[in-house]
């Protein structure tokens, strides 16, 4: 039987409670076996702005994860040409994976510009897609494709740009961060 893995894709800067919140929900309730936190690089094409490096997001990611068994930090994209695009990367987990059934995990707002993403109809064929809840974009569950599901995962609006703004302006917010990410954060002067 294959593991049915969940890959859940993000800049993660910072991973916060809302996504592990989101994660362990999908784990438990949604029936994936794991879930892969993809890190994605930085875009060339983007402003970088405050997002830490690659292999920093990736150790908060790793620290944050640590002693929850199903749950993995990936840098797979970081190997894969730039920039990086879901329909590739999901054919090289699939290359590199045959036995795992890979699972899409993106939010109701990432949904409604879906059809924009590159090959997005190839994805919808070859991919189940998990769609989670975001504030302000409801789903018509009855016009979702085959193969694309919605999940009744609680609604935590908590967002990285919330997160960095805080520590930027110094509030104390460790209680939206798991505490060694929070600790990481602080000591080494993340986001100031």
């Amino acid at each position: 039987m294959n593991l049915k893995t969940g890959i859940f894709s993000g800049s993660f800067n910072p991973i916060h409670i809302g996504h592990l919140a989101l994660a362990n929900y999908l784990c438990e309730f949604a029936e994936l076996d794991e879930i892969w936190f993809m890190v994605s690089p930085h875009n060339p094409l983007k402003e970088e702005g405050n997002l830490l490096a690659d292999h920093k997001r990736l150790e908060l990611v790793e620290l944050a994860i640590e002693g929850y068994p199903r749950f993995h930090a990936s840098d797979f994209e970081f190997q894969l040409p730039r920039p990086s695009y879901t329909v590739h990367t999901l054919e090289k987990l699939k290359e590199s994976y045959p036995e795992r059934e890979f699972h899409l995990i993106i939010g109701s707002d990432n949904w409604s510009l879906f059809s924009l993403w590159k090959d997005s109809e190839q994805i919808i064929t070859g991919t189940p897609i998990l769609i989670y809840p975001r504030p302000g974009f409801s789903i018509d569950e009855k016009q979702l494709p085959e193969g694309v599901s919605l999940v009744s995962a609680p609604l935590l609006d908590v967002s990285s740009t919330f997160i960095r703004e805080a520590i930027s302006t110094g509030k104390d917010i460790r209680y939206f961060l798991p505490p060694a990410v929070y600790k990481m954060i602080v000591s080494e002067g993340l986001y100031k």
